[in-house]
């Protein structure tokens, strides 16, 4: 959380401790909650300073689908993971939030900063 995006949410949400507390492994989610909204993230890469696998970004969205499913969640808004910073094609993670999401009614929101 030392880069990119999630400096951002560092500093909007905090709770960096709580995160670490849920001892999360790759390609799991580790989930705060904050004015009665879930705020995601995604574990993709085992450190900071490695690259993120599309396996693992798949494992991850799976990860959030369920705690969506099993939280009455219906509407999702995320920057395009894993393409930034880490270099992941959005082509390919795009077709995969896709299909992980499409037996869903959950409305999804990508924006680009």
């Amino acid at each position: 959380m030392g880069a990119g995006i999630a400096v951002l949410f560092k500093k909007k949400f905090g709770g960096v401790q709580e995160l670490l507390s849920q001892q999360k492994k790759t390609g799991e989610v580790a989930v705060l909650k904050r004015d009665g909204q879930y705020i995601y993230y995604l574990i993709t890469k085992k450190r900071a300073s490695h690259k993120p696998t599309y396996e693992n970004v798949q494992k991850s969205l799976e990860a959030m689908k369920m705690h969506c499913l099993e939280n009455g969640v219906t509407s999702l808004s995320m920057p395009r993971i894993g393409c930034g910073l880490d270099g992941l094609q959005w082509e390919n993670v795009s077709t995969m939030l896709e299909e992980v999401f499409e037996a869903t009614d959950i409305q999804i929101t990508v924006y680009t900063l």
